[in-house]
């Protein structure tokens, strides 16, 4: 099973032009699905039938993986073995007739204005690390960026004079306005830590870890966890919890959803609609729980 991933990897990025993010989640689905058909005995990919696709992925429901996990896996797996039937390493695709559970469709969890305030009072500023970390998070809170997109920023891409953030995401651009506690926090950071963490002079990522390599998105999750964790916030983060609660809360405020789109940086209005329903169910819930005739 393992003779062809790095193939198949090689595949990904120079045919098909895959995102890092699509990139890591294939080889990460195909290398554990290898594990399992090592275990198995399977010593080639002839050897694969649709039953082990099937028990596989059931043993994934059994282990308490979400839908959304086993449908990805289920896309990784077809785009592998329709690549090993293209080479003719394969007669037949063993996914081909695997149907793709449908993910469960539920609003994204958010922080309160009184969480994130408490979020980004854990790291400690004068340290090195912890006042790296207060700019990333005052960052992410600030703009509502991705993950993905605060690692990859570039020093020239923030003025911290006007209080700007210049994002390019492909051919798309966006300037976001940086409130002062954000900017505060990145200019004690790009004064005082940033030399001190990045010894090449080549490098121009705004972020990156305490040995001046590039951040991961992992990294980042691990980071924003710890803090979360320091916090007590017993809450399900994800790395996508802060930009959730940044577009949350400006539409909580009265921000236009138009406006909040064009932060955001979503195409279809209907990505960012999700929020209107989110602050719906907020209200009828209160509405439940706090009106006396409503219990």
């Amino acid at each position: 099973m393992k003779a062809y991933i790095n193939e198949f990897e090689i595949y990904l990025k120079e045919v098909k032009k895959s995102s890092s993010n699509t990139l890591e989640s294939y080889l990460r689905d195909i290398s554990q699905f290898s594990v399992y058909c090592d275990n198995l005995k399977l010593r080639s990919v002839s050897s694969v039938k649709p039953i082990h696709i099937t028990d596989y992925l059931q043993s994934l429901t059994k282990s308490g993986k979400a839908p959304a996990t086993t449908t990805r896996v289920i896309a990784s797996l077809r785009r592998y073995f329709e690549f090993l039937k293209g080479r003719d390493l394969v007669s037949d695709s063993p996914v081909a007739d695997i149907k793709q559970a449908k993910a469960e469709k539920k609003l994204p969890e958010i922080l309160t204005s009184r969480e994130i305030t408490l979020l980004l009072s854990q790291p400690n500023s004068s340290e090195l690390k912890g006042c790296r970390d207060k700019a990333m998070l005052e960052l992410l809170y600030a703009t509502g960026i991705k993950v993905s997109e605060l690692i990859s920023i570039k020093i020239t891409d923030i003025n911290l004079q006007i209080g700007i953030l210049h994002l390019h995401t492909g051919k798309q651009e966006r300037i976001i306005p940086i409130y002062p506690e954000a900017i505060k926090a990145l200019t004690n950071y790009c004064n005082n830590v940033r030399e001190m963490v990045v010894s090449d002079n080549n490098t121009t990522e705004l972020f990156t870890n305490m040995n001046g390599q590039p951040l991961t998105r992992q990294g980042l999750w691990k980071i924003i966890k710890y803090y979360a964790d320091k916090a007590k916030i017993e809450k399900d983060i994800t790395p996508h919890t802060i930009r959730h609660s940044f577009a949350a809360h400006l539409l909580e405020n009265g921000a236009p959803l138009k406006d909040i789109q064009e932060i955001l940086g979503h195409s279809d209005l209907s990505s960012t609609q999700i929020y209107t329903q989110l602050m719906r169910n907020r209200y009828a819930q209160s509405y439940k729980k706090y009106h006396p005739m409503a219990r």
